[in-house]
């Protein structure tokens, strides 16, 4: 039904075989035989959620989950308001499991691992990817290590991976550096790398698309809105609203759009600049530490997503990322971490700067939950108000300007 395939050279690799990367250092994408998959709108019915799209997982035995998918779809029709638009959507990933989109990679590639006979697994990570890998890893039985960056993650995500058993490893370097060690680490002992290189993760992770599409009647927005990291998500979500198409379930496939901190914008340079490839940052500084990379792993595939699609990528600043967090959490009730609120943030700025239309029809993923970085809250909202017992300082504080 499926096997690896480069997408430089188009080698071709069987599922049993465990690779990340093609011999010739291409990216590696999971191929299906579309013909042999019949699946139709009456065939998805029920409840959301990642295995619910089975079908178009790559995966034969019983998955390790922990239900995840599902995460809503809200209208935030009081910013779109704000901003002169009629249909915005925000889908909010950070009510997954662990509290990020990353749960959907994992479920998948946790239970590839096993599959394929693996009896460890490991990642480097900014935090979330720590964070669900420690908790699937723990859910399978298995043995989790992750690598962060020293001083460089939140302490709600740190706080995940180690209450659920991995070995965490803090480096003196940043993401990028954690990733080249943990890759080289997985090809001397045999563990099971589940960094966003890993064709698997990102199967599990476009049914994103799925989710919006099918939550919408089957019909895909104008445009999807996503913060850019490792570029595994736009990459993912992109991949998923062309299997949709193929398989004639929607119509078409939205303009990607990939949002990223002003401190770490690889991907939007080389949009801006009609590049081919990235030119790496090396030191990416940026208040929202789950896109502080300078070298994203999967910018060959984001490109492709955001070219071919017709989208763009923009850059935003910290100052804005944190606005946007304010705006989403007092005029809608959503709290993010701050690397999500840059989707929302990221509109604002396409619209000010006449990129949007005021009749598109638009979906923002925010990638995590507000929890994930309490540090980062705490620092930027007002602190609590200390008052007497009484009723009289009560009601003065209550009423005061």
């Amino acid at each position: 039904m499926y096997h690896l395939e480069c997408i430089e050279c188009h080698k071709k690799y069987p599922e049993t075989e465990v690779i990340y990367t093609c011999t010739c250092g291409g990216l590696l994408d999971v191929i299906y035989d579309y013909s042999r998959i019949h699946i139709t709108k009456k065939d998805l019915t029920g409840p959301l959620s990642v295995w619910k799209y089975r079908a178009l997982l790559p995966i034969s035995r019983e998955p390790i989950s922990l239900q995840e998918g599902g995460t809503p779809l809200y209208r935030i029709d009081r910013i779109a308001k704000n901003l002169g638009l009629k249909d915005v959507y925000v889908k909010h990933e950070g009510m997954n499991p662990t509290g990020s989109f990353k749960d959907r990679g994992m479920t998948v590639g946790v239970t590839k691992a096993l599959e394929l006979g693996m009896k460890t697994v490991a990642c480097a990570s900014t935090g979330n990817t720590s964070a669900s890998l420690a908790v699937y890893g723990a859910r399978a039985g298995v043995p989790a290590v992750v690598l962060l960056p020293s001083g460089k993650v939140a302490l709600g995500k740190l706080a995940q991976a180690l209450m659920h058993g991995a070995k965490v490893l803090s480096i003196r370097g940043n993401f990028d550096d954690a990733l080249k060690l943990v890759r080289d680490l997985c090809d001397r002992e045999g563990f099971y790398l589940l960094n966003s290189v890993n064709p698997y993760r990102l199967e599990g992770q476009k049914t994103i698309a799925f989710e919006i599409a099918d939550k919408l009647g089957w019909n895909a927005p104008d445009r999807i809105i996503l913060p850019v990291g490792n570029a595994g998500n736009i990459t993912a979500i992109y991949k998923g609203f062309k299997e949709l198409k193929n398989l004639g379930l929607i119509e078409r496939v939205p303009k990607m759009t990939g949002i990223q901190a002003q401190g770490a914008s690889p991907v939007v340079a080389a949009i801006k600049n009609n590049n081919p490839a990235i030119t790496p940052e090396k030191h990416p500084e940026t208040v929202a530490t789950a896109i502080r990379i300078g070298n994203p792993v999967n910018s060959i595939k984001a490109l492709k997503a955001i070219r071919e699609s017709g989208g763009t990528a923009e850059t935003v600043t910290d100052e804005e990322i944190i606005r946007a967090q304010h705006e989403l959490a007092y005029m809608e009730g959503i709290g993010v971490e701050p690397a999500s609120a840059s989707s929302i943030a990221g509109l604002r700025k396409l619209v000010e700067i006449g990129v949007i239309g005021n009749d598109e029809i638009i979906a923002c993923v925010t990638t995590g939950h507000l929890l994930k970085d309490s540090e980062h809250v705490l620092s930027v909202c007002p602190k609590p108000i200390e008052i007497d017992a009484t009723i009289e300082a009560v009601r003065k504080a209550v009423f005061s300007k």
